[in-house]
C-alpha cells in the first residue's frame, strides 16, 4: 500500500483499553514464569489428574469450550508466541487421561486458528489498513459469528449433558479445514503486512491450492469476492469515469500529480502520457491480462476530462465489476468500456480538434509541401538570414513570415496563424547530437565531422563554424492540448530537423540558379573552350546533384511515407495507434533522409558547402570581368558608343575571361573538390544500400550524375 496515502488515526484509547477488543481473552493471571510452571502449583486447584475420568471429561470439555472462543480454562491454559502477535498455543494439564489429552489436542488448532482470525480481524479494522482489508475483515467477521454461534449450541447441548469429547470432535471437524484455510491466508498477509491487491492474490492462491475441497475452495472464493468488492468499486470509477478514489493507494494504477499536460509542448523528454498514469506492482491476478486496457481506457477517460468534455462510460446493471468469476464477464466489459472511451477521444481529437487539418499543416510548412510562400519569404528576409544567429531579430522574421504567409496561396488555409518562426544556436549537426532518443549513430557525428571540433562553450562552436541563419532558421508550430498528445515537443522537434535540412537544401539551388542566371546572362558571346564553358557545365552538374536530392527528398520519402502515415489514421482505433503511426513516420522520414545517417549527411554537408563557395565565387568574379570599370576619360557606358565598338569590346572582354587564371584556378579547383566528393558518395550510397533499401533511388540519380559528367 502506498505510504503516502492519508488515512485518520485510530485513537489510542481504542488500543489502551484491552477490554474493547478480544485481546483479554488472553491475558493470563500469571505472569510469564509462573505460566510455565505445571498446573500442580496453582494452590486454588486440585490437578485434573485426582479426579476420575468421567469427571475429568466434564472438565475437559467445559474448558474446550471456552477455548474455542479463545478464553483461557481451568485446566487448558494459552501461551503466546513470541515474536508473531495474536498467536497463541493450548496446552491441556499433563495429568489429565492420555485418551482426553489426544482428543483435546485434535481441536487445539481450530481454537488457535480463531485466535489468528479474530486478531486480524480487530487489528485490520483500522484505517490504515485499506479498503480491501476492511472488506476482507468484515466477511471474517460474519463468519465468526456463525462460528460462534456453533460454540453456543454445543454448549447448550452440554449443560443438557448430551455432549461427549468425542462428540465435540464430531461437530468441530466440519470448521477445521474451513479455518485452518482462513488461518494460512491470514498468516502470510499479517507475515507480509499484505493490503490491497495482495490480500486478493493470497486468497485466489489459497482457493486454487484447496481445488480438492469444494467446500473450503467455495468459502475462500466467497471471501475473496466480498475482499474484492472495494477494489472493484475503485475499478469500476476509473474505467467508467477515468478517477482514481483510492483513499489508501490499493490500486494498482498510480498517478503522478507532478507531470502536466502543458510539458508536452515544453519539453522534448516529457514523459507526461506514460508516466502522469502507469502500473504499480502487485496487479490482482484476475486483472493482470486486462491491466493495460484498464490502465489506457482510465487515461482516455482523463484527457477527455482536461478537455472539458465530460464523458461517462454509460453503465448499467450488466456493466456492473462489482463480480468477478470464471466466466470471465468481467474482462468482456472492461473491454466494452476501453471501445467506449477509445472511439469517444479518437472522434474528439479528429473532429473538435481537427488532428489532421493540423497534420497536414505541418506538412504544407515544415515538409515544404506548398513552397510558393518560402520562395517569397527567402526573397523578402534574405538580408535578415545572412546575419550570424546572435544578431538576427526574430521579431522582424516572424512579421516578414506573416507578410509571406498572406500574400501567397497559403492565406487560404485557417491554420496558418500557428506557423511562427525561430532561430537555433547551433547547426543541423550540433543539434542532431544532442538528441539523446536518436539512434546511437547519430551521438558520433560530430566525431566524424572535421570541420566541428568538440569544445565546451557553444558560443565558440557557433563562431568556429560561421553559420548564419540559413543554416539555423527553422519554423515552429502552436500546438494545444489534446493535439500536443500527437504532436508534441519532440514530434515538432524532428518535423524542425527536417525542415533545416530541406531548407538549407532549397537556399543551395537558388544560390546555383543565381550562378546559372550569371552563366545565361554571357551566352551570347563565344565561350567555348574558356573557364566559363567549364564553369557553366560545373553549374549543371551541381544542379542536378541538389535536384536530384530535393526529389529523392520530398517525392521519393516525404511524400510516400506520408501517404502510408494518412492511410493508417483513417483506419487508427486509439489515440494510441495514432501517435504510434505519426511517431513511426517521422522516424522513417528522419532516416530515409540520411539525418540519422552520420557518414551520408557529412557527404552531403559537404557537397552542399562546396556547392554554395562555387555560387558565392561564381556570382563574383564572371560579372566583375564583363562589367568594365568606367574611365571618365573615356566614355564606354554606352550612350555614345557604337554597336561594332561595344562588339569590339566584349571580345576584348571575352579574350581577357579566357585568360583570366583567378577564373580558371577557381573552377578548376571547385570541379575537383566537387567531382572527389561526389565521386566517393556514389560507392558510399551504394553499399548502404544493401542495408538500408531506401538509398537505392538516391544511389541511382547519383549515379546518373557521375555517367552523365
Amino acid at each position: 500500500m502506498d505510504s503516502t496515502a492519508s488515512s485518520p488515526a485510530t485513537p489510542r484509547w481504542n488500543i489502551e483499553r484491552p477490554f474493547l477488543t478480544g485481546h483479554f481473552y488472553q491475558e493470563s493471571k500469571f505472569t510469564v514464569s509462573q505460566i510455565s510452571d505445571t498446573f500442580s502449583k496453582r494452590s486454588s486447584q486440585n490437578p485434573i489428574g485426582s479426579y476420575p475420568t468421567s469427571v475429568q471429561e466434564l472438565l475437559v470439555i467445559d474448558d474446550l469450550l471456552s477455548a474455542l472462543v479463545g478464553i483461557e480454562g481451568r485446566y487448558i491454559s494459552t501461551k503466546r508466541i513470541r515474536g508473531k502477535e495474536g498467536h497463541v498455543t493450548f496446552h491441556v494439564d499433563a495429568s489429565a487421561d492420555f485418551t482426553l489429552q489426544e482428543l483435546a489436542k485434535r481441536i487445539f488448532p481450530l481454537c488457535e486458528n480463531f485466535v489468528v482470525i479474530s486478531h486480524f480481524v480487530e487489528s485490520r479494522s483500522h484505517f490504515k489498513k485499506g479498503l480491501v482489508n476492511h472488506a476482507f475483515a468484515a466477511a471474517l467477521r460474519a463468519i465468526l459469528v456463525d462460528y460462534q454461534a456453533m460454540v453456543a449450541q454445543l454448549e447448550h447441548q452440554f449443560r443438557l449433558g448430551r455432549l461427549s469429547i468425542q462428540g465435540l470432535w464430531f461437530f468441530c471437524q466440519p470448521m477445521m479445514g474451513s479455518m485452518h484455510a482462513l488461518s494460512t491466508v491470514i498468516e502470510k498477509a499479517l507475515t507480509d503486512n499484505c493490503s490491497g491487491s495482495a490480500v486478493l492474490n493470497l486468497l485466489q492462491n489459497q482457493a486454487k491450492a484447496m481445488a480438492g475441497d469444494n467446500a473450503v475452495r467455495a468459502l475462500l472464493e466467497k471471501m475473496t469476492q466480498c475482499a474484492s468488492t472495494a477494489y472493484l468499486r475503485i475499478l469500476e470509477r476509473w474505467v467508467y469515469e477515468g478517477i482514481i478514489d483510492d483513499p489508501y493507494g490499493e490500486f494498482f494504477i498510480s498517478e503522478n500529480k507532478l507531470l502536466q499536460k502543458e510539458s508536452l509542448t515544453q519539453d522534448y523528454d516529457a514523459k507526461y502520457w506514460q508516466q502522469r498514469y502507469s502500473l504499480k506492482d502487485g496487479i490482482p491476478s484476475f486483472l493482470l491480462s486486462a491491466s493495460e486496457t484498464i490502465l489506457i481506457t482510465g487515461k482516455y477517460l482523463n484527457v477527455m476530462r482536461e478537455c472539458g468534455h465530460s464523458v461517462q462510460v454509460p453503465l448499467s446493471e450488466n456493466s456492473q465489476l462489482m463480480s468477478f468469476g470464471s466466466n470471465h464477464h468481467y474482462l468482456e466489459r472492461i473491454k466494452a468500456a476501453y471501445d467506449i472511451a477509445s472511439g469517444e477521444l479518437l472522434n474528439l481529437i479528429k473532429s473538435k480538434y481537427d488532428l489532421m487539418s493540423k497534420l497536414r499543416s505541418l506538412k504544407r510548412y515544415l515538409l515544404l509541401d506548398q513552397g510558393d510562400f518560402l520562395v517569397h519569404f527567402m526573397d523578402i528576409a534574405r538580408d535578415e538570414l545572412i546575419k550570424r544567429p546572435d544578431e538576427i531579430s526574430v521579431e522582424k522574421l516572424q512579421s516578414l513570415l506573416d507578410i509571406a504567409l498572406r500574400t501567397t496561396a497559403a492565406a487560404s488555409d485557417p491554420c496558418h496563424e500557428e506557423l511562427t518562426c525561430c532561430v537555433e544556436r547551433s547547426s543541423l549537426l550540433n543539434r542532431l547530437s544532442t538528441l539523446k532518443d536518436l539512434e546511437s549513430g547519430v551521438k558520433n557525428l560530430l566525431l566524424h565531422t572535421s570541420e566541428v571540433k568538440i569544445v565546451k562553450d557553444s558560443s565558440d562552436q557557433i563562431e568556429q563554424m560561421s553559420i548564419t541563419g540559413l543554416e539555423t532558421f527553422s519554423l515552429s508550430y502552436k500546438v494545444h492540448w489534446p493535439v500536443s498528445l500527437v504532436i508534441s515537443r519532440k514530434s515538432l522537434t524532428k518535423y524542425q530537423l527536417i525542415f533545416r535540412f530541406l531548407f538549407h537544401c532549397e537556399h543551395v539551388n537558388r544560390q546555383l540558379c543565381g550562378a546559372w542566371q550569371v552563366h545565361q546572362g554571357v551566352r551570347a558571346h563565344n565561350t567555348f573552350g574558356t573557364a566559363i564553358s567549364r564553369s557553366s557545365l560545373l553549374c549543371r552538374s551541381m544542379l542536378k546533384f541538389i535536384n536530384s536530392l530535393l526529389h529523392y527528398l520530398t517525392f521519393e520519402v516525404l511524400e510516400p511515407n506520408w501517404h502510408v502515415m494518412n492511410d493508417r489514421l483513417q483506419y487508427a482505433k486509439s489515440i494510441d495507434e495514432v501517435i504510434q503511426y505519426h511517431d513511426f513516420f517521422l522516424e522513417k522520414c528522419l532516416k530515409e533522409c540520411l539525418l540519422l545517417l552520420p557518414e551520408l549527411l557529412k557527404k552531403v554537408e559537404k557537397l552542399k558547402n562546396i556547392c554554395l563557395q562555387y555560387a558565392a565565387a561564381i556570382q563574383r568574379l564572371i560579372p566583375s570581368i564583363f562589367i568594365p570599370k568606367t574611365d571618365p576619360t573615356n566614355d564606354t557606358s554606352g550612350r555614345g558608343t557604337s554597336k561594332p565598338r561595344r562588339s569590339r569590346q566584349k571580345f576584348v572582354l571575352l579574350k581577357l575571361a579566357a585568360e583570366n587564371t583567378t577564373v580558371t584556378d577557381s573552377v578548376m579547383k571547385f570541379e575537383k573538390e566537387f567531382n572527389t566528393e561526389l565521386r566517393s558518395l556514389g560507392p558510399l550510397l551504394s553499399n548502404s544500400s544493401h542495408a538500408e533499401p531506401y538509398l537505392t533511388h538516391l544511389a541511382q540519380c547519383i549515379l546518373g550524375l557521375k555517367s552523365d559528367q
